[in-house]
């Protein structure tokens, strides 16, 4: 009678829920109160630069407005609309900001300190409006200038004419307007007969008279305004069409570049008033090339300037490259990006009675990642990112988090990653603007991202930044096209232009069967298990030096040569023979080949015991890796399971009939009794009569639903009812309640639980004796839903520890003494069974909650912010939904539940990764992660200060190892947003992983029926969930 006990409400119960729960969701305008977002912003459309504050600004296609400081200095907001944003500009020497957006219209920001910490803020938005009839274009912005006076904006526009804005309050200053017959009557009679004017496309004020101002035309003309007498003092005319213009830094000098690939030097002096080009080049002539869109001429110490321009390459040979080019010193570089560039700017001197521009860094917003080149060392090489990692360099199709890493693995990796890292600039972090106020993590966390070009990539993930710390290969271990030693950088000294490939994103996989679709790692012993698309699965140690060595293969046939059965799909990778060079970090010892060869669907790995077992859609495999020998395979596949034996690539296409028809019935059974709506003329008002009537002969024939929704049981004849969705070690008691030992658990998408007793030798026997294995329980639910974890509870209804934990006396011993519990996780239910008889003891229905099922879920210990030494363990669970939930173990009682990601999301869905202590990961696009949290006490947010009163430090970065960061400035002269309208389709978000899971397969046509931006309409979320459960997917 215990399970249909139903108590009231608990008044006591509820305070402890608040001491242990807390939703937290990222709210963009109150960053005081957000999580944290990780990766590059999803489609990047503006960059801006505050050479005071050291801090770096990027818009994005959404509406996003991302400012970045020291690492751990991070501010969000979000325009209320949806439009992209096209510029950004610092005002002069504040803590505020000018955003505009694609829809012409004007919004101020302000960093303002609330309790001893910044927010930004949106104070107010403003639109340019003409005169009344005027054409759009005459208020269409072009170009914006925000005055060193702090108080004017002068705003260029496509008619030519430039207005002036007064702040704060956005008040336009018509008699102050510039308009291009104002400038026209100030020009000789030879350029009046020409169509010098058009849109704006230069506005800059003079670096040391804020009374003048340079107006850029593009029929290239050029005139200096002066601001006090209204009228032109110089004037410069172009034969071709102007992109862009910028002062040299004493005024002297004018520098324009135009449409034809060239760019000239203009002198500004009062000996003549239209002087031709001192100098006049095209960098990659003499063929026709492609435009200059924006060009830097910065002067130096040693008297050789910087010229730095993006865009002029040959257009017939190059004119598909996104370039930017870099000259100094006889030395000349062409900047090769595998995608479009955004904007740039030059970080250089920023004291404003410095002499010299000095540049040492290039800061390169492209669409799909940010470069940053140290301009001060020879050879101009990259500066390795503290934050705005390309997570997405090649697509992610796995995620896989460890807590509380050891100190000495985790002084391994960051040693491993240090040598890949050799080719990056000493250079200290450029952009460090403000203060971090964030306290030390308390613990070390790694979050492990596989990816299809078959790497897998470490992070830190313990703060606010997302840190790079080292990147596996498993290339190597296989014969491919591409040689894995082959750099794709290289190029001879002679060859014209000079190109140079920078940047991480690499879109373009050597073979698809190489990704990376499961991740286990044992922090506790350096044993890895990495398993891909084509069923090999790795088993890797770390070793702290190089090493030559063969990786031995073994086969596991899941078929069990089984009669009638044909494999579809792709063929097995072709192992690399023979010794094979690894660097040092994690090397491969043991291939395990699973056939057919189909995607790994599950992963886990007993480092104590030396097991890992592997899951298809097939069946699944224990092996031996100490012993190099395969301990038994099973095979699950279901006689009607034709499906399972095609591919992921036609599995998709063979679920359309099925998913077609399934839909049918489901809008049958919706419209059952209705009428057809009737055509001609009148059909639109008959079919809404007909359709009002037909809802009320619904609503009176329609019973009442019952208080859980009732759970259709599937047929075993089901597609994929031997997909292995989830594997497990447990020492438990399988056989009787007098003897535990090892033992093996799976899961399948048919309801399917087997259960395997091992025997495994003790450690001074291990090598001379065999491990063995025996099938000792076999449960089928009844429904048949998929299981999706599967965890065994000790004497004390706590989860067994981790393999080798107890050993490093980091968890209590299990409590063997008291009988063991069972629980399953389905897609529908959870059920407890009591061990060793496995009968059913309590069970919670999910699909009473509006038709929820489970995607995710997995154990997370929540501890009380109030009571240091209070905790639970508890189970945090994703649905279909998007909805978070929190279960109580092993009573299965629902705690909280909070909206998280939207249902329409599948892909976020499908990422998602729970850590051990009430956080969570997901992708909100294919290259950033959000971060939530349920917990009180565990929190990871920016908390961070940026004061403008401070004193400004022009100390430049240090080149070396300093012992402490120095502060940096610099010097940004333009920051237009450079567009050449092409639109970009969201990216691939975990491709391979989204072929694994049958759900995510039969939600296509309801996601392609309902909103389809998984990305482009989002808003920033904060939110939370727990850590892995059974298939290794999970935290640990």
């Amino acid at each position: 009678m215990r399970r249909f006990l139903r108590t009231g409400h608990d008044p006591a119960r509820e305070r402890l829920k608040r001491d242990l729960f807390q939703f937290n969701k990222s709210q963009p305008r109150r960053v005081s109160l957000q999580t944290v977002e990780h990766g590059f912003p999803h489609q990047p459309s503006a960059l801006g630069y505050s050479p005071s504050l050291r801090i770096l600004a990027i818009g994005t296609r959404s509406g996003a407005v991302k400012l970045y400081g020291a690492p751990g200095v991070e501010f969000m907001g979000l325009h209320r609309e949806n439009n992209a944003v096209v510029q950004i500009h610092f005002l002069p020497g504040q803590c505020e900001l000018v955003t505009l957006l694609d829809d012409n219209s004007l919004h101020l920001w302000s960093l303002k300190v609330k309790g001893g910490m910044s927010e930004l803020q949106e104070e107010e938005s403003f639109i340019l409006r003409g005169p009344p009839g005027a054409a759009p274009s005459a208020t269409q912005i072009t170009e914006i200038l925000p005055h060193s006076s702090r108080e004017l904006l002068y705003l260029g526009t496509e008619s030519g004419s430039v207005f002036v804005v007064q702040l704060p309050g956005f008040r336009t200053l018509d008699d102050r307007t510039i308009s291009s017959d104002s400038v026209l009557q100030w020009l000789p009679e030879e350029a009046r007969h020409r169509r010098v004017f058009e849109m704006v496309e230069a506005l800059q004020e003079h670096p040391r008279d804020p009374n003048q101002i340079l107006i850029g035309y593009s029929r290239g003309l050029v005139v200096v305004w002066d601001l006090q007498g209204s009228h032109v003092l110089y004037h410069f005319l172009s034969s071709q069409q102007l992109e862009n213009a910028s002062w040299q830094r004493d005024g002297s000098l004018i520098v324009t570049c135009h449409s034809d690939g060239s760019h000239c030097q203009w002198s500004v002096c009062s000996d003549s008033r239209s002087p031709e080009p001192l100098r006049s080049s095209i960098p990659y002539g003499p063929f026709p090339c492609k435009a200059i869109t924006k060009i830097f001429w910065l002067t130096t110490r040693q008297g050789l300037p910087f010229t730095i321009f993006q865009g002029g390459m040959p257009r017939a040979s190059y004119g598909d490259r996104h370039c930017i080019s870099v000259v100094h010193n006889g030395q000349q570089t062409a900047f090769d990006f595998t995608s479009r560039i955004i904007d740039f700017t030059v970080l250089s001197e920023a004291d404003p009675a410095a002499a010299f521009d000095d540049p040492y860094a290039l800061v390169v917003l492209a669409e799909e990642e940010l470069v940053v080149i140290d301009l001060q060392t020879v050879g101009w090489p990259q500066v390795q990112l503290p934050y705005l990692a390309s997570l997405h360099c090649s697509a992610i199709t796995c995620s896989h988090h460890v807590s509380n890493i050891p100190l000495k693995l985790w002084e391994r990796v960051i040693a491993a990653g240090s040598r890949q890292n050799l080719h990056f600039s000493t250079m200290e972090w450029p952009i460090d603007g403000g203060t971090s106020l964030a306290p030390p993590p308390p613990q070390r966390d790694l979050l492990l991202t596989g990816h299809e070009d078959g790497t897998v990539r470490f992070w830190d993930a313990s703060g606010v930044c997302l840190r790079l710390l080292y990147k596996l290969s498993t290339v190597k271990v296989f014969l491919t096209d591409t040689d894995p030693n082959e750099n794709l950088s290289a190029q001879g000294e002679d060859e014209w232009p000079p190109l140079r490939k920078v940047g991480s994103f690499d879109p373009y996989s050597d073979d698809p069967r190489l990704g990376i679709q499961k991740i286990f790692l044992c922090k506790y012993s350096g044993y890895l298990a990495v398993a891909g698309t084509a069923g090999q699965v790795l088993v890797l140690e770390l070793n702290d030096e190089a090493a030559e060595h063969a990786v031995e293969q073994a086969e596991a046939d899941l078929l069990q040569d089984q009669e009638g059965y044909r494999w579809k799909g792709h063929e097995r990778l072709a192992a690399r023979p023979g010794p094979v060079c690894f660097e040092a970090g994690f090397q491969p010892f043991v291939l395990v080949q699973c056939q057919p060869p189909a995607v790994v669907t599950s992963l886990a790995l007993h480092s104590e015991w030396r097991l890992v077992a592997f899951g298809t859609s097939h069946g699944f495999g224990l092996f031996d890796h100490q012993q190099r020998r395969q301990v038994f395979v099973k095979c699950t596949l279901h006689p009607s399971d034709q499906l399972a034996l095609e591919g992921p690539l036609s599995r998709v296409k063979s679920l359309k009939k099925s998913l077609r028809q399934s839909f049918r019935r489901m809008r049958r059974s919706r419209v059952s009794g209705h009428k057809r709506r009737p055509g001609g003329p009148m059909g639109e008002a008959q079919a809404q009569a007909v359709s009002t009537k037909a809802e009320r002969t619904g609503l009176q024939n329609m019973e009442l639903a019952p208080v859980q929704r009732k759970i259709e049981a599937r047929s075993a004849e089901d597609s994929f009812t031997g997909f292995v969705r989830t594997l497990y070690f447990a020492d438990t008691y399988l056989r009787d309640s007098s003897r535990h030992c090892p033992s093996l658990w799976a899961g399948t998408n048919g309801g399917t639980v087997y259960a395997f007793s091992l025997r495994v030798p003790p450690a001074e026997r291990r090598m001379d004796e065999l491990v063995r294995a025996e099938q000792a329980k076999e449960i089928q639910l009844m429904h048949r839903a998929p299981v999706v974890g599967i965890l065994v509870l000790d004497g004390h209804s706590v989860p067994l520890p981790e393999p080798l934990e107890v050993a490093h006396d980091l968890s209590k011993s299990p409590d063997m003494q008291g009988s063991h519990q069972l629980l399953v996780v389905s897609e529908e239910q959870f059920k407890v069974f009591t061990l060793p008889k496995v009968s059913a003891k309590l069970k919670l229905k999910l699909t009473a909650l509006e038709g929820s099922r489970v995607r995710r879920v997995g154990v997370a210990h929540f501890g009380s912010c109030r009571a240091e030494d209070y905790g639970e363990h508890h189970l945090a669970v994703l649905t279909n939904l998007g909805d978070i939930q929190v279960v109580s173990m092993p009573l299965l009682k629902p705690q909280v539940r909070y909206s998280c990601i939207r249902r329409e999301d599948v892909s976020g869905i499908a990422s998602c990764v729970f850590t051990k202590y009430g956080q969570g990961f997901y992708l909100i696009s294919p290259s950033e992660f959000e971060r939530f949290s349920l917990s009180t006490k565990w929190l990871v947010e920016p908390r961070c200060l940026v004061d403008s009163t401070k004193t400004k430090n022009y100390n430049r970065p240090s080149n070396g190892n300093g012992t402490g960061p120095k502060r940096t400035s610099g010097q940004v002269r333009n920051s237009r947003s450079q567009s050449d309208g092409e639109e970009k389709k969201p990216g691939p978000v975990m491709e391979h992983a989204l072929l694994n899971d049958e759900w995510v397969l039969k939600e296509i046509q309801s996601t392609l029926e309902g909103d389809r931006g998984s990305y482009s309409h989002r808003r920033s979320h904060r939110v939370a969930v727990g850590c892995g459960l059974g298939n290794g997917e999970g935290g640990s």
